[in-house]
């Protein structure tokens, strides 16, 4: 019997291509989280962390510039840390190499910024003041831009649908003023590449973008945060059940629905969980925040709040103590005629002792800047721009005047009241006149409006109505009117000297 040849053709073409694909789909290609994308931006100065996904012992190799480095898959995943990587030599290429390739292109190294918050830094530079300068002349290679989708999420997510851009008037007119003034100004000044992630949402309190351990592990965010939040759930579902039953009832006699009610906004950490753990490891100088109005009637908490979120997030990135910079609210509401209680200053002034109490933190004061009128004020070059002088300053540790004058210590001079500050630059003035935003009082707590000179680097305090004072309070007021700088450009940050119950204690 002769031999026969074997029958190739036995097996359809259709069904060997579909054998084929099986048997590439058993071997997952290696694949990138899409901050690493053309045109990203590299830290300098630190080891890159690069990660990814790929099959379970997957030998995955790294390169970029002179370095090398492999791994190998563990349940699907993999990273690498880079040594610390250098600026110079122009844009580099990322190469990750498992049963597959993939290549990153036109990377620059320079310093990396995450931009965060609630509306006020998601306002694009589109709406601000005098801007279509700005968009015009934004072409510039050395400036890129991630901008993260918004995504609420019960967990943890992975990944972000985004890309790197670089900067020019179609990637910018969208993107975060405050950020992308921050990252021309520090561009401009340091001489080195900038990148600028934005992930922000407006109307977002801040304890969205908390992890839930960091939550859960104080006593107080449980009680008044956590549970809080069980109980609107519980309170909302009896009251959907009762319109619905209302509606059917309703609807059966020809009657109108109603109006049915809302569910709770913001479920706590829903927003790092969606728009910041993807985010992490990526290497970053430093991050700036925006924030604050959503908590305002909460500013007595806030005061814990905002510090635990960013040790939170420090902790997260395992970077050490990060630079964090925020931006203190601008004047809003009503402008008043007599001193009064104010949540809004409650909130600057848990601002401030965040930054007081962690290291390497700063703050950009924009009194001068808001609009009583309307919660976003247009103006975000001058916050961008603060910010920027504020991370040349903390961050960089350049010899320069970042702050306006900051508030010290008193002393107390028969029936006057002497303030010193830091922060003083070039010296103290007052724009356009005498100084203004100044209260005084006794024994009582009553504030009433004081008369304040500069003298030398101090300022004097006093009132004929109060014949022995015991605390001073300056821009203490939901829009306060003042004009206390230093010589530098820079304005005061508000302050009170007393320590009298907040009006905010005891709000959950």
């Amino acid at each position: 019997m002769r031999n026969r040849k074997p029958n190739f053709g036995a097996v359809p073409l259709a069904a060997g291509t579909l054998l084929l694909s099986l048997s590439l789909a058993a071997r997952a290609d290696v694949r990138l989280p899409a901050l690493f994308s053309d045109h990203a931006v590299f830290q300098q100065g630190l080891p890159v962390p690069v990660w990814g996904w790929a099959d379970d012992g997957e030998e995955v190799t790294v390169r970029f510039q002179d370095q090398l480095v492999k791994t190998v898959a563990k349940d699907g995943k993999w990273m690498v840390r880079l040594g610390v990587v250098s600026v110079g030599g122009g844009p580099g290429t990322l190469t990750v190499t498992g049963h597959n390739t993939l290549t990153v292109r036109n990377i620059l190294v320079g310093e990396v910024w995450l931009c965060s918050g609630q509306s006020n830094m998601e306002f694009p530079l589109s709406r601000s003041f005098e801007s279509d300068a700005d968009i015009t002349n934004s072409a510039n290679s050395q400036i890129r831009l991630f901008h993260v989708p918004k995504l609420k999420a019960e967990g943890p997510v992975t990944d972000v649908k985004a890309a790197w851009k670089t900067a020019g008037p179609d990637s910018v007119r969208n993107f975060s003023a405050v950020g992308y003034y921050f990252g021309r100004d520090l561009q401009k000044a340091r001489g080195v590449p900038v990148g600028m992630i934005q992930s922000d949402w407006g109307g977002s309190p801040a304890e969205v973008w908390m992890k839930r351990a960091a939550l859960e592990t104080n006593p107080r965010y449980n009680a008044e945060i956590l549970q809080k939040y069980l109980e609107d759930v519980r309170a909302y579902q009896l009251a959907r059940a009762d319109y619905d039953k209302q509606s059917a009832d309703n609807k059966a006699a020809g009657k109108p629905a109603g109006r049915a009610p809302n569910p709770p906004s913001w479920r706590p950490t829903e927003l790092y969980n969606g728009m910041i753990a993807p985010l992490i490891p990526y290497a970053l100088k430093g991050a700036l925040w925006y924030q604050g109005e959503s908590n305002a009637g909460r500013a007595e908490q806030y005061r814990s709040l905002f510090a635990d979120m960013i040790r939170n997030w420090r902790a997260d990135w395992a970077e050490g103590d990060f630079t964090f910079l925020t931006v203190q609210l601008a004047p809003y509401k009503a402008v008043k005629d007599q001193p009064a209680e104010s949540d809004w200053a409650e909130l600057r002034e848990a601002q401030l002792l965040s930054t007081k109490i962690l290291p390497r933190a700063g703050m950009a004061v924009i009194t001068d800047v808001g609009d009583p009128a309307d919660i976003h004020p247009t103006k975000k070059r001058p916050v961008g721009e603060r910010l920027a002088l504020a991370a040349r300053g903390i961050a960089y540790g350049e010899a320069i005047e970042y702050s306006g004058p900051l508030y010290r210590a008193m002393e107390i001079k028969d029936n006057k009241i002497i303030l010193s500050f830091d922060h003083v630059g070039a010296g103290l003035e007052a724009r356009g006149g005498a100084l203004k935003g100044f209260s005084i009082c006794g024994a009582d707590h009553k504030f009433v409006w004081a008369e304040a000179t500069i003298d030398g680097n101090q300022v004097i305090v006093s009132s004929p109505n109060v014949e022995k004072p015991v605390a001073v309070r300056f821009g203490w007021a939901d829009s306060p009117v003042v004009n206390f700088w230093n010589r530098d450009g820079l304005p005061a940050t508000p302050f009170r000297t007393d320590d009298f119950p907040l009006i905010t204690a005891g709000r959950k």
